[in-house]
């Protein structure tokens, strides 16, 4: 890379060599993506039952609210490991989020 300002060439240090391109982390990725769509989804579902519960008995699903929260939390170790956030693999391969408060 050349700096315009002064003519000056960048140099890489020939000890910091490129790391391979993470095929696997890619199709991990890709079906972690998916499923984090199938749980958006599902949480919009959940979301009108709610509603649907707290027009009828005039109170939400206290069961239901923290199912929601746990599935909010794995979506977001969904997206976190596929902006490379995090390097663990959420659910199936690693292991499925528990909240115990809100």
């Amino acid at each position: 890379m050349s700096d315009p300002a002064n003519g000056a060439q960048a140099v890489q240090p020939p000890h910091e060599a490129k790391a391979p391109f993470p095929f696997v982390r890619l199709f991990y990725a890709l079906g972690y993506g998916f499923l984090a769509y199938f749980v958006l989804m599902l949480l919009f579902v959940l979301a009108i039952v709610q509603f649907v519960v707290l027009a009828i008995n005039g109170r939400i699903n206290e069961e239901l609210r923290h199912f929601c929260l746990n599935l909010v939390q794995y979506l977001w170790e969904l997206v976190a490991y596929i902006t490379f956030v995090r390097d663990e693999q959420p659910f199936p391969i690693g292991h499925f989020p528990r909240q115990t408060s809100a």
